[in-house]
């Protein structure tokens, strides 16, 4: 259910948190099990269906800040890499 290394053809219509631009409003939609981030990200919060927006990027883009269930969450550009979402 969550998480399964996404490829490409399941992942028609999304993209990574990553690649959002500023003020932009998506839902959790898949995560890539690399390592123990993954179970950090679930341990904050960020769960599948989760919805996100994404309020700022450092002065040199990493990290980037998004606001996730009423709080403000920094990430590393690499944890958002592995995060998959649908824009609404």
């Amino acid at each position: 259910m969550m998480g399964v290394n996404p490829d490409k053809q399941t992942l028609s219509g999304r993209v990574r948190l990553s690649e959002m631009k500023l003020g932009d409003e998506a839902v959790i939609s898949a995560f890539e099990e690399n390592g123990n981030g993954f179970q950090r990200l679930q341990d904050i919060g960020l769960l599948t269906g989760t919805i996100i927006r994404l309020i700022r990027f450092a002065p040199l883009g990493d990290p980037i800040e998004i606001k996730a269930r009423g709080y403000y969450l920094s990430l590393r550009k690499s944890a958002a890499d592995q995060i998959w979402v649908i824009k609404k």
